[in-house]
């Protein structure tokens, strides 16, 4: 039985969307179906929804529904090569478009937070702000040291919005996992756990300042990509500032281009940028759309917003790197193997037949520029073959999932004949030749030096203790046996004892009876 707060909140998603000229979504629904007649009630069912573009209503609709919503149309907003263009251009307002709250009560969160009024806190800072998304907005300022800032500000009750509808996501997943054939395989609970995990963290701008600190370290120097530096004395959980950045944002194509931006070598660097972070730094910035990029000209990546980030076990690490390399290898073979091996697929398949099978997705699309690859098309094909052989989502790879499309989709708008698999292949066959080769196992064991020898000393005590147990063990050992002979003897002597006994009984019967 779904809880009445959540009954509400599903009444008012619907709403929502029947506000905005959506009512053809909800009437399609199975909630809905029985009352689709209904629909002649509906203002928009007589006005023909003709005040504003179907893009327009969709994006309204998610930024009045909340900042899940917003972030699921953010994603969406990354892959115009799978949505209708009208709605793709409408949906990229949702990465730093979404209306802002007032400056009155950024003013009284930030002063708050600090402890501090704005004055005291800032030299300058502007009412008006450069940029708002999902969670926060931020606002241009100067310390009182003359350095230009951005200060980032969570929105009021966002925590509440999120529980609540994170609550409603947990009531649908158990909804799927009771009524749906393909749920167990999909993991809906779980994937919305792991949802929800990343999604409270996004609200912890002390956390976020931690992550950006961790990222500007791991690339400290690059020529590729800067992160921006943060000041930690004026950052709290509601509240983050750092160093303010110029660029030219990602999304601006015509403005890179008309500017003299290297895009073949953007591309490039953005695939660079993703396998390093996932693969070096086991640490990568899981939020890259391109409301989050901006661009150093020629071709330097600036990156902010960490409040999203993933990382890897140590074993979903190393599969999906012999994973990768054997995919852009072609040896699908291999592909199967490591996929058993590692539990993504049940150890009863078939290795030839879910060789065959992954063979059959993934050629057609190799030798290909992004721009002559089918998207749809392949993500279909790849749903039909988790069908086929019960692969089960694995929710500690969603965000990487989530990243590695997104990396894609950026490079497919930047420079559509990036060959994707060419790009990195090389890179992941260093890091793995690094890792796992000769010489990174003698750079292992120099490195394990230090330690054995300062427990060198104790090794001949250790060895005689060792030997020493070993001889107690043997004698315990050979008293035991020696033991358990005694008591086998002892029971075969009791074993044959009965057994005259029980023959001479039956003797002296038989005597007897005779003699009766």
């Amino acid at each position: 039985m779904i809880h009445p707060k959540l009954l509400v909140r599903l009444i008012h998603i619907n709403w929502v969307l029947v506000f905005h000229g959506l009512d053809e979504i909800v009437l399609k629904t199975h909630l809905f179906r029985p009352v689709r007649y209904l629909a002649v009630l509906s203002p928009n069912y007589w006005l023909k929804r003709q005040q504003e573009a179907r893009g327009v209503r969709i994006r309204r609709a998610l930024e009045d529904l909340g900042p899940i919503y917003v972030k699921f149309g953010q994603a969406l907003s990354t892959r115009k090569d799978l949505l209708p263009e009208d709605i793709a251009d409408e949906l990229v307002k949702l990465q730093d478009k979404v209306p802002p709250f007032g400056n009155d009560i950024a003013r009284a969160i930030i002063e708050k937070e600090l402890g501090l009024s704005i004055d005291e806190a800032f030299a300058e800072f502007d009412p008006s702000p450069l940029a708002s998304a999902s969670v926060a907005q931020v606002h241009g300022a100067v310390l009182h040291s003359g350095e230009s800032v951005v200060v980032k500000v969570l929105r009021p009750d966002i925590e509440s919005r999120i529980h609540s509808d994170i609550g409603l996501l947990y009531e649908l997943a158990r909804f799927a996992e009771r009524f749906w054939a393909d749920a167990r395989r999909l993991r809906p609970v779980d994937v919305v756990a792991e949802f929800e995990r990343t999604t409270l963290d996004e609200l912890d701008l002390v956390r976020e300042a931690a992550n950006a600190a961790k990222i500007r370290r791991n690339f400290e120097g690059s020529d590729i990509i800067y992160i921006p530096e943060i000041h930690w004395p004026l950052t709290r959980q509601k509240v983050l500032v750092m160093e303010r950045i110029h660029g030219i944002p990602v999304g601006n194509i015509d403005e890179l281009r008309a500017d003299g931006a290297d895009f073949k070598l953007l591309a490039e660097r953005g695939v660079e940028i993703f396998f390093t972070q996932v693969f070096r730094d086991n640490f990568f910035h899981a939020d890259m759309h391109p409301g989050n990029i901006f661009v150093d000209l020629p071709a330097k990546y600036i990156a902010i917003d960490f409040g999203i980030v993933g990382t890897l076990s140590l074993s979903d690490q190393h599969y999906l790197a012999e994973n990768f390399l054997a995919f852009f290898n072609r040896d699908y073979r291999k592909v199967a193997e490591m996929h058993v091996e590692s539990g993504w697929v049940s150890s009863s398949t078939r290795i030839e037949e879910f060789e065959s099978a992954i063979r059959s997705v993934c050629e057609p699309i190799f030798e290909k520029p992004l721009k002559d690859i089918s998207f749809g098309q392949l993500l279909l094909r790849l749903f039909q073959t988790a069908r086929r052989f019960d692969m089960h989502v694995q929710p500690q790879l969603v965000l990487l999932q989530k990243t590695l499309l997104n990396i894609e989709g950026l490079g497919r708008q930047l420079y559509p004949d990036l060959d994707l698999w060419q790009t990195a292949k090389p890179f992941l066959e260093k890091w793995f030749h690094q890792r796992v080769g000769p010489k990174a196992k003698i750079d292992k064991l120099i490195k394990q030096f230090p330690e054995f020898a300062e427990q060198f000393p104790e090794i001949p005590s250790l060895i005689y203790k060792a030997l020493d147990n070993a001889a107690h063990a043997k004698q315990q050992a050979d008293t035991q046996n020696r033991e358990l002979m005694l008591l086998r003897q002892q029971m075969a002597n009791n074993h044959r004892r009965t057994v005259w006994a029980m023959l001479a009984s039956a003797a002296v019967i038989s005597v007897a009876l005779l003699f009766q």
